[in-house]
């Protein structure tokens, strides 16, 4: 799977929504091997969105589209600062991955130091956070390839995932936690989407 997050300062929400639903009902149909879609905006007005596709080559093949190229020229006015762009080769899903049928989502990027100790960590830990975090859907983690990192956790609802994270986690559960924050070089950044926008192929889940 490949994953290219998209990430920038906006003021006009409405405008960002009417650009990306047009985009998946005049030309997401033409893209073969696109996955999914998920955005949103912060209380910040920080706008993330991480496209999911099947391989590099498909989403080089969207991105060349003439079609593709007018949308985004039109989209980029939308910013009011710098986009930042992250095209991620390596990426991983766990429990049901992306879902449409999230309430909440949260983005956390940061840098980190071992990425394949990470992906370890997430693998062992997901059985547990399965039974005791029946509010966490799933989500997936995409390497940029320079050290960043971005994780996504879909949520069946905010106050669900509140409540989650105010749990005491067991033993082995913490130790797992602490090892995973502990990758990080710093604090991870977290983007709180309280209204995901989630965009699928008729046919995906």
């Amino acid at each position: 799977m490949f994953i290219q997050v998209i990430q920038g300062q906006i003021t006009d929400i409405g405008e960002m929504r009417t650009a990306l639903d047009r985009w998946h009902a005049e030309l997401a149909p033409g893209v073969d091997g696109w996955l999914g879609t998920t955005a949103g905006v912060t209380d910040n007005g920080m706008f993330v969105n991480t496209a999911r596709f099947e391989s590099q080559e498909v989403a080089r093949r969207n991105s060349e589209r003439p079609e593709q190229g007018q949308w985004w020229a039109e989209t980029a006015k939308l910013f009011s600062g710098e986009v930042a762009f992250h095209d991620c080769t390596e990426a991983y899903t766990y429990l049901e991955g992306g879902s449409d049928s999230a309430g909440f989502v949260q983005v956390m990027q940061g840098r980190i130091r071992d990425p394949q100790r990470m992906r370890e960590i997430i693998a062992r830990g997901e059985q547990g956070l399965a039974e005791f975090r029946p509010d966490l859907i799933g989500g997936f983690a995409a390497l940029h390839g320079d050290g960043g990192y971005t994780e996504v956790a879909y949520f069946t609802s905010e106050q669900a995932a509140r409540e989650g994270e105010g749990k005491q986690l067991p033993a082995e559960m913490r130790e797992l936690f602490e090892a995973w924050k502990g990758l990080f070089e710093g604090e991870p950044t977290y983007f709180d989407l309280r209204d995901p926008w989630l965009y699928s192929p008729p046919q995906a889940v």
